[in-house]
């Protein structure tokens, strides 16, 4: 057995601005579920922090 069959397969990275044309048709297929996925994450913390800047705003105005 070789010792890298042991060692667990680290999921590729990928970098903002990073040159895609060395990836695989499936790599940048799934690069675009994880993105997308990315997305929607921050769009959820975005708007938890938009609604409690709303609140801190409607709060000192009166």
């Amino acid at each position: 057995m070789d010792r890298d069959d042991l060692e667990p397969k680290k999921a590729k990275s990928y970098g903002l601005g990073e040159d895609l044309s060395k990836h695989s048709v499936a790599e940048l297929a799934a690069l675009i579920e994880t993105l997308k996925g990315e997305i929607v994450r921050v769009e959820e913390v975005l708007a938890g922090k938009q609604s409690s800047k709303s609140a801190a705003e409607a709060a000192f105005k009166r």
